[in-house]
């Protein structure tokens, strides 16, 4: 879900990448220095689950993870979400360095608002509650960061309101993906290792 470079107007970067700077700053003040290396394994499973692209007009269909990521590091997501974004964005082209306050914030936003909505959920004691609200995660999660993308294409002039358009609707199929991959590994962690969902 990259926007390329090139596409966004000056107020769009500059706004997204006020916001990402914000998220950041954030997310690194809150983190657990101890948890570096675990945050920097999750932000690989990022970088790895988004490499394979589909173009869509000016952005692209991908796995993105970002639910679980939003789930399991919380405000951390935010520099995970960076790193990832700007070594693809400098090894493989993807996205681009002007664009990268913007696609930072359309995929770390969207991870820790369903932190703060299911994230409860999900660490509690209720095992059906939990998986529907990790599929959930993964869902709506997609679904919002394909919605900021539009907006910021929008927001960038009318000539994009169809390209907005087709990049929410081709993301259906990722959400119901990303649903059930969330779902998955949420299970599988509260099997094995739950202490990693409440950490």
């Amino acid at each position: 879900m990259h926007i390329s470079e090139g596409v966004l107007s000056v107020p769009v970067l500059s706004a997204g990448a006020l916001f990402s700077a914000g998220g950041v700053c954030l997310g690194l003040k809150r983190m657990d220095y101890d948890r570096i290396p675990f945050v920097a394994i999750l932000t690989s499973a990022f970088f790895v689950a988004s490499l394979i692209h589909i173009p869509l007009g000016p952005s692209s269909v991908h796995l993105i993870l970002n639910g679980l990521l939003g789930l399991i590091l919380g405000w951390s997501a935010f520099p995970a979400i960076l790193v990832a974004l700007t070594l693809q964005a400098m090894l493989f082209q993807f996205g681009g360095l002007t664009a990268l306050g913007v696609n930072t914030f359309t995929m770390a936003f969207p991870a820790i608002f369903c932190y703060y909505v299911f994230a409860s959920a999900v660490r509690g004691e209720n095992q059906k509650l939990a998986i529907f609200g990790a599929f959930l995660t993964g869902a709506i999660s997609v679904l919002l960061s394909g919605l900021l993308v539009g907006i910021a294409l929008v927001f960038t002039g009318s000539s994009f309101i169809v390209a907005a358009k087709a990049i929410v609707l081709a993301h259906i199929p990722v959400m119901i993906i990303e649903g059930i991959i969330t779902a998955s590994v949420i299970a599988f962690l509260r099997r094995v290792k739950p202490e990693i969902l409440r950490m």
